[in-house]
């Protein structure tokens, strides 16, 4: 493997023209180049990418002055979708999980997409199918066409990886009988169901997903899905719920007749003033038994919608004797 990035393929040691994901935190993080003599600067310090060559992916990069630190991450499609400079709406890992599991995308599929958007989930598909897989990916928009296709060139993702600059609602995708899955993202994806049933293989099952945020758009594109021949039409909506894990005071049995409820809110200090009152500071009680519990509850908040997925399979052709 030569040092530019790949984003379906993993190395160990980070090489000069590699690209670096640097975390910061959970919430931050961003992705540099490595070049010789070059400096990456931000609020924590000063780390030359010099410094960095050589490194094990993973490890730990300290500031010139010391006192600052980040981690240097081997990009994955995972990361790239946290990183990647949004020049649309894109897919997020709920739902491009899901679309990946429903489209049976592994190894050797050729999968047509429209449209590529900011490229979020071309590298997840492109892992999907590597090596021997294809990926015809279209965009409308030609600037957006040109920028994604030199992120996939700078990814080395040109042998899986094809992009055209061309509005498929109005000219259709132009292939036929080649691909396993058709995915849309489109703001009329009924007007693509006509192509798309042209572009899947007639000797297999083929599978289509849309990908809409409105339910106007899932009913027209399930009548058209309909109309075409396509079956078990399905439509899904991904909701992510987070769940919080904490460690508690173990109520003792006096609290529990009294019918005192576990404060769910109780944070480091309150805990350890709660041992203090009680007369202990350790974690355990008599006999080595602990005094905390670690109990767990959905989060308060819940992320809202973000679109309507609409799956159909296309049943292969009998072939006459």
């Amino acid at each position: 493997m030569n040092a530019s990035a790949m984003l379906h393929q993993y190395k160990t040691t980070i090489e000069d023209g590699d690209l670096v994901v640097i975390y910061l935190n959970p919430e931050s993080m961003l992705t540099v180049t490595v070049k010789k003599g070059s400096v990456f600067n931000n609020k924590y310090g000063s780390f030359p990418h010099d410094k960095m060559i050589g490194l094990k992916y993973g490890s730990m990069a300290k500031s010139l002055n010391g006192k600052g630190f980040v981690y240097l991450l081997h990009p994955t499609p995972e990361l790239w979708t946290q990183v990647v400079p949004h020049r649309t709406q894109i897919l997020y890992l709920p739902d491009i999980s899901f679309i990946s599991m429903y489209l049976d995308l592994r190894p050797g599929k050729v999968v047509i997409e429209s449209g590529t958007g900011s490229g979020s989930f071309s590298h997840s598909i492109a892992r999907s199918i590597a090596p021997t897989g294809h990926l015809y990916t279209f965009e409308y928009h030609e600037i957006r066409a040109e920028t994604a296709r030199k992120e996939f060139i700078a990814h080395n993702l040109t042998d899986i990886v094809t992009i055209e600059h061309r509005d498929v609602l109005a000219n259709g995708f132009g292939k036929v009988g080649i691909a396993d899955a058709v995915f849309l993202d489109l703001p009329a994806p009924w007007d693509a169901v006509a192509s798309a049933k042209e572009a899947l293989r007639r000797d297999t099952i083929g599978r289509v997903c849309s990908f809409s945020p409105c339910i106007e758009q899932v009913q027209r594109t399930a009548l058209a899905l309909d109309e075409h021949g396509f079956a078990d039409i399905r439509m899904y909506e991904c909701l992510v719920k987070d769940y919080e894990v904490r460690k508690l005071p173990l109520p003792d049995i006096e609290e529990a007749i009294s019918g005192q409820k576990v404060n769910f809110k109780l944070n480091k200090n309150d805990r350890k003033k709660r041992r203090l009152e009680s007369g202990t500071e350790s974690s355990t009680g008599k006999n080595g038994a602990s005094t905390e519990i670690m109990l767990s509850k959905p989060a308060d908040q819940a992320r809202g919608h973000t679109s309507y997925l609409t799956f159909a399979i296309l049943a292969p052709e009998v072939m006459g004797e």
